[in-house]
């Protein structure tokens, strides 16, 4: 049974983000609400598929402009949020 994890970013022009987790630590499923359609969407079809701990590799420390997060950024935040509370 998959799991749907909600998060909001901070700094950044999405305002929800809903990733939805396997049990075995895989993306099924993601979410935006807010922010750059196209991007968001491209990120979407990215992940799926994906474990967790690559998607954070992947992700984690790209920045938007100069407001030392982005999205992607984010999104790696809230992945290894869910980790930390759910020893995955």
């Amino acid at each position: 049974m998959s799991k749907v994890i909600e998060f909001q970013p901070q700094g950044v022009c999405c305002q929800v983000m809903q990733v939805q987790i396997s049990d075995d630590g895989f993306v099924e499923d993601a979410a935006f609400f807010g922010g750059c359609n196209g991007n968001l969407q491209g990120i979407k079809s990215l992940i799926k598929g994906m474990k967790i701990d690559d998607v954070i590799e992947r992700l984690k420390g790209i920045n938007c402009g100069n407001k030392g997060t982005s999205c992607p950024d984010q999104l790696a935040k809230c992945l290894i949020s869910y980790k930390s509370q759910a020893a995955v």
